[in-house]
């Protein structure tokens, strides 16, 4: 990675529907709690994100966000243009080559998706074992988007979608929060 001045980028995927995570919570006694949630139709978000580090610069976070209304013929997720597009994004943003750590997902190891890692000179990608979360710092972004969306009842996807760019966009400023996921994996020991 150093001897290509190459950030290193994780990449995951979530989704989100207008049902909130279960959490605790306090209430008076004798009165539980009670979450009315509207989740009628198939409304969900797709969430694509990238965790990228280089040594001598801050910790970045990327992503992109599909919103889904159930409509018919409407994308139900990222697709190999999606990904595509948010690589270039990426390099465009952090300015230089780009090694990618991801998973084995279907869309990421098909036909189409090695022809357009093919067409950036730039880009190097390898390959998480087929299921290891506990590798993937993006991981931990989605672990505490969806806690801090616990027992959140948004009247709609724009609403839920309105927050959780909200919490993203709170996440990188935190760049001390990024480096505690990617310390979290155990994968990078040495400080940014």
């Amino acid at each position: 990675m150093r001897a290509r001045d190459a950030w290193l980028c994780f990449v995951d995927e979530a989704g989100q529907l207008l049902r909130p995570p279960w959490a605790r919570t306090w209430s008076r006694r004798g009165r539980p709690p009670v979450l009315r949630v509207r989740t009628a139709g198939a409304a969900r978000l797709s969430l694509a994100g990238m965790v990228c580090r280089k040594p001598g610069r801050r910790t970045r976070l990327i992503y992109r966000m599909l919103v889904h209304r159930g409509r018919a013929g409407e994308k139900k997720g990222f697709r190999e243009k999606d990904f595509a597009e948010l690589l270039d994004a990426a390099h465009q943003q952090l300015g230089g080559n780009i090694v990618l750590v991801w998973d084995n997902y279907t869309h990421h190891v098909d036909a189409a998706m090695r022809e357009l890692i093919g067409r950036r000179s730039w880009l190097t990608v390898f390959r998480l074992p087929p299921y290891a979360p506990d590798l993937n710092p993006a991981e931990g972004v989605w672990a505490h988007l969806k806690r801090s969306l616990a027992n959140l009842a948004p009247y709609g996807i724009d609403g839920l979608a309105a927050v959780v760019r909200n919490r993203l966009k709170r996440m990188q400023y935190r760049p001390d929060l990024l480096d505690g996921f990617i310390a979290q994996t155990g994968l990078i020991t040495t400080p940014p």
